[in-house]
């Protein structure tokens, strides 16, 4: 069957299995083989054209400790179930990215990252033990005292170290499922980043920016910074629940937009008008948990936005001492092409914490790009630009990265390879794994 990630390119014919018990999952394991959670990268990296395992049959809750907030899922549940269940009561992820409809699995073979890295780190931080099956089929429980060199390269390692089982890690006590949101605009680029430096005791902070500001403006942002609401600080009148879990309905997008809905001029007045509102109201506001981290999960299927032929994403890390010369040179290029990023999103990372996922103490842009020949063309230069400025790529949004070009960017995966030729062979691999090389 045809898959591909979110972005919806490459198109891959791939084999898919779908095994619903663990002698099932044994058995198909073969050579070439990789597991697929709820298929939210972006680009290729859970598609393998031989052996395509769909994880999603394996989506058990466990175990709940709510003494410590260990818990223990297999590694199909989505983060939407696991929010559903546990808020209510008090618990929310101590890391989420920007989607709550991807596997643990998924989570854990990306080692995601949200708006609170530069504080608190990546997922990987949190997991306290992993089960995964390995080249010879066994079972290995995994942690940072035992079997702890495949623990620390699963996590990140894009699933190339086996098919993860079930994961342990550990929620975090909340009082209320709003969020205390702040919104500062900014003027420039510089000014963005100061506002990030100046914020860093903030638990959530994000900027999305205007990519097509130029001169003087260029990088102009609006920077969110959040906290988890207390009881006090909600109005018990309007709100007297304060672990509410909303239902509500989400939209869906009946068709592919056509390729001239998204262009310079439409992009260029969504930006003017999303900064010029969003601007006018500097006072602290309560949002729903849901607006806050997720909202493009209030569009099920927002990937239809860049239409039939799909969308790639740009991300890359620039290191802290570059990031300032480094992010401006990316704005500007971008700019200067005038292409239709609807999404641009820079982030703050703390120190790196983990083998070879990829946040590191720097500043991380992203950027989403309908498939054209020249949006492929201009992320072939901003790819040169990290690379300038010693950055690196998230291998979990890649859908067109080259070999060499990782390679210089990262010299990490060189010693990753050498375990998994020396350990497994390269039995599990993807599209991804097998066009960089890895």
């Amino acid at each position: 069957m045809k898959l591909s990630g979110w972005g919806r390119y490459p198109r891959i014919n791939a084999k898919v299995n779908s095994p619903l018990t663990i002698i099932e999952l044994k058995k198909i394991i073969k050579k070439k083989s990789i597991a697929r959670g709820n298929g939210r990268s972006y680009g290729d990296s859970s598609i393998s054209k031989s052996s395509t395992i769909c994880m999603k049959r394996f989506n058990n809750i466990l175990e709940f400790d709510k003494k410590t907030g260990l818990l223990v899922v297999e590694s199909g549940v989505l983060l939407s179930d696991i929010i559903d269940r546990f808020l209510p009561k008090g618990w929310f992820p101590k890391v989420t990215p920007g989607s709550k409809y991807v596997s643990v699995g998924g989570m854990v073979a990306c080692d995601v990252h949200g708006k609170n890295h530069h504080k608190d780190g990546s997922f990987g931080k949190y997991i306290k033990w992993l089960e995964i099956i390995t080249t010879n089929g066994k079972i290995k429980r995994c942690s940072k005292k035992n079997n702890s060199k495949l623990f620390n390269w699963t996590i990140g390692g894009m699933g190339l170290t086996g098919v993860i089982l079930s994961v342990a890690f550990y929620l975090r006590p909340i009082k209320t499922s709003w969020i205390k949101q702040k919104t500062i605009p900014t003027n420039n680029i510089d000014h963005t980043i100061e506002i990030f430096e100046k914020n860093l005791n903030s638990t959530y902070s994000v900027a999305w920016i205007d990519c097509l500001s130029q001169g003087s403006g260029l990088g102009r942002s609006l920077v969110m910074l959040g906290e988890h609401a207390q009881i006090l600080d909600l109005d018990t009148k309007k709100r007297k629940n304060p672990l509410l879990l909303k239902k509500k309905k989400n939209l869906s997008l009946p068709f592919d937009f056509p390729s001239f809905v998204l262009n310079s001029f439409t992009i260029k007045m969504f930006n003017f008008f999303y900064y010029f509102f969003n601007s006018k109201n500097l006072k602290s506001k309560l949002v729903y948990y849901d607006t806050f981290f997720y909202p493009l999960d209030y569009i099920v299927n927002w990937n239809r936005i860049y239409g039939h032929k799909g969308f790639a994403q740009f991300q890359c890390v620039i290191p802290i001492k570059n990031a300032s010369s480094g992010i401006r040179e990316l704005l500007e290029l971008i700019s200067k092409f005038k292409s239709t990023s609807f999404l641009t999103v820079l982030k703050r990372f703390g120190k790196q914490n983990s083998f070879v996922s990829f946040p590191m103490k720097g500043y991380t842009l992203a950027l989403d790009f309908p498939i054209t020949k020249k949006n492929l063309g201009l992320m072939k230069q901003l790819d040169k630009i990290t690379l300038k400025y010693k950055g690196r790529f998230y291998l979990a949004k890649d859908s067109r990265l080259k070999k060499n070009d990782l390679k210089k960017s990262d010299s990490r995966f060189k010693k990753f390879s050498k375990f998994r030729a020396t350990n497994m062979k390269k039995q599990f691999s993807s599209s991804q794994s097998e066009r960089l090389g890895l």
